[in-house]
């Protein structure tokens, strides 16, 4: 399937995902910009920028801020925070200087200035200038955002400027994108996915050429190749320094660029790297990780290494979400849709602090949780990443609805051939595993209603008025159910949860030849892990008996359903606990991962369990 997907016209959510929504509305958007007094908003002041050689980073939250607000005031109808986007959006375009720039720089620091090559860092690639570009790339998308749910023609036209500045920066000035930011330009090369986006607004083809021409140049500096270092086959920590929230906001850029111009090498090249980094590169919770051995903070790890302390950052999971949710638009394939729902449910939320207010910045199956400081770029991420989701449950397309996620809630779509169509979901999803889909419609219609079928989901079932669905229904894909409906239906889904255990090892293995040639492989340091998943969800514990941060447990026999148990919560908001019964000591509880230690700065999260050298008794 290669058909696009639009989006429903109202949505609300409930659960988990609700809560995290109303939570973030009520906090983050509504609180870290008010008006351009706002220290994100007032950092863009002509005093401050004056002034500015630093190389910092921080103004892209204006327009993470301008993205991710427009997102949620669109769909709640606030209209205190519509009101404070427009004023927000209106003091950067009056802001904007006439060429177009729209950044925190002195002029001297700016992009389009051509400076000398700089030293080398201690990885090998140059010494960073600024996060020009950066920022760029997150006000177009922001202006864009803004303008496509509170219409002005201003906002677009600063965004149309901007594209305009970088495409002539580019191919007049003399300047490659990658000598603009560091990672061997990954940080500048992001600008791919908001010269597409704004193509797209536009349909003006010098932005959809602005992109190719990234491109071009992303893929001539050896250090990065991203095109041909993709179609090659090669592991995402072997691209420029492996940088995961660089590197996966580039892939989101290249698969825009496929529906733009639906070149096939774009699309192969992005399922190639989705592929690798799916396999050997996320978190037990979605989230991709990295930070182990030798490799810096934020950067994959090489592939196979695994270690539980290793960690993933917010930023990350907001671009492995937004791929996914590109790739499922393109393909409707439901590996996408998953990985989007146990990013959500695990990483995502286990990130997120009730308040509203606090995130953080790095995740650890294994560790503390630590709530990151006010500047932080993960706090504007995560707040992104959760208004990317209620658009995400559902997809219409030409032959009907997919159902993508689980949670409850209700959504409205406008049907061709139905009129308008209202979904509503009861469910106490992800906690169970049971959900029932009611229909309203405005007249009888026939039309295709796609349901995914999560790959955990062994011996699921659907029945449509309480009659067994034909519809081949398998782990992992959609049940495709095709009939008239009418007023009144509904579809019950049945996912049975059983805890899922997942085995996994930290290993050094040397490799070298013996004095005749022949390899010698030998494996001279191992540990292994368990971890526990029930449904989408993962599960962690606390400090062992209230104090240890690791513990090598002793499994008895049997199969897992001997020593694991099921044990219903008493407040069935929060879904059960599991219980695991090792030998020679009490058992231990193990709660969903996202709120174990009550999502509290300092708690800690232990989801990899050691295990006993002879692991069973």
């Amino acid at each position: 399937m290669n058909e696009s997907a639009s989006l429903p016209l109202r949505i609300e959510l409930h659960g988990p995902l609700g809560e995290a929504l109303r939570a973030n509305a009520a906090g983050r958007l509504s609180h870290f910009i008010i008006d351009e007094t706002s220290p994100a908003i007032a950092i863009f002041a002509v005093e401050h920028v004056a002034q500015n050689r630093e190389g910092d980073w921080y103004g892209e939250h204006a327009g993470k801020w301008l993205y991710a607000a427009a997102k949620s005031a669109a769909r709640t109808q606030d209209p205190q925070l519509g009101a404070r986007i427009r004023r927000v959006a209106d003091f950067l375009v009056a802001r904007q200087d006439s060429d177009g720039y729209l950044g925190t720089y002195a002029p001297e620091r700016r992009f389009m200035v051509k400076h000398a090559p700089k030293p080398k860092s201690w990885n090998g690639e140059p010494i960073p200038r600024t996060w020009d570009i950066w920022i760029h790339a997150y006000l177009m998308l922001g202006l864009v955002e803004v303008n496509k749910h509170f219409p002005d023609a201003r906002y677009l036209a600063a965004a149309r400027r901007i594209g305009d500045l970088c495409w002539h920066t580019l191919r007049e000035g003399g300047i490659d994108i990658c000598e603009l930011g560091n990672h061997h330009g990954m940080s500048a090369t992001v600008l791919l996915d908001a010269a597409v986006e704004l193509y797209f607004t536009t349909n003006e083809q010098r932005y959809l050429d602005l992109a190719l021409l990234i491109l071009q140049q992303a893929d001539a500096n050896p250090d990065l190749a991203l095109l041909m270092k993709a179609l090659a086959g090669a592991d995402a920590s072997e691209i420029a320094t492996g940088k995961a929230y660089q590197l996966i906001w580039n892939l989101v850029g290249l698969a825009k660029l496929h529906r733009a111009t639906g070149a096939p090498e774009y699309l192969r090249a992005v399922e190639n790297l989705w592929a690798n980094i799916r396999e050997h590169h996320l978190s037990l919770g979605g989230g991709p990780w990295g930070g182990v051995a030798h490799r810096s903070r934020e950067v994959f790890n090489a592939p196979g290494t695994f270690f539980p302390q290793a960690y993933v950052e917010t930023c990350s999971t907001l671009a492995w979400i937004q791929l996914n949710r590109e790739l499922l638009a393109i393909t409707g394939a439901a590996k996408y849709a998953e990985e989007i729902e146990r990013s959500a449910y695990n990483d995502l939320l286990g990130a997120f602090a009730p308040n509203g207010e606090d995130w953080c910045y790095y995740s650890y199956a294994n560790g503390k949780r630590v709530h990151t400081t006010y500047w932080r770029c993960c706090k504007s991420s995560g707040a992104m990443a959760l208004e990317e989701l209620p658009a995400l449950v559902y997809s219409t397309r030409t032959y009907g609805i997919d159902v993508n996620l689980y949670a409850p809630g209700m959504a409205r779509f406008a049907l061709v051939q139905a009129g308008e169509v209202v979904i509503e979901q009861e469910t106490r999803y992800p906690f169970d595993g049971s959900a029932r889909l009611r229909l309203a419609l405005e007249r009888p219609t026939r039309f295709t209603l796609r349901l995914r079928i999560p790959s955990w989901a062994k011996n699921a079932s659907i029945r449509v008025n309480g009659e067994p669905v034909e519809s081949d229904v398998r782990p992992g894909d959609y049940a495709t159910i095709e009939r008239e409906w009418q007023a009144g239906d509904s579809v019950a889904l049945d996912f049975p949860m059983t805890p899922q255990v997942h085995y996994r090892a930290h290993r050094n293995v040397q490799e070298s030849r013996a004095p005749d040639g022949s390899p010698v492989h030998q494996e001279v340091l191992r540990h292994d892990y368990l971890a526990i998943t029930r449904g989408p969800l993962v599960y962690a514990t606390g400090l062992i008996d209230g104090y240890k941060t690791e513990e090598s447990l002793l499994l008895a026999q049997g199969a897992p359903e001997q020593w694991l148990r099921v044990e219903p919560a008493s407040d069935q908001e929060e879904g059960p606990a599991i219980v695991l019964s090792p030998a020679r000591r009490t058992p231990l509880a193990f709660v969903p991962y996202y709120r174990a230690g009550a999502r509290v700065d300092g708690a800690w999260r232990l989801t990899w369990m050691s295990l006993a050298p002879e692991p069973r008794l």
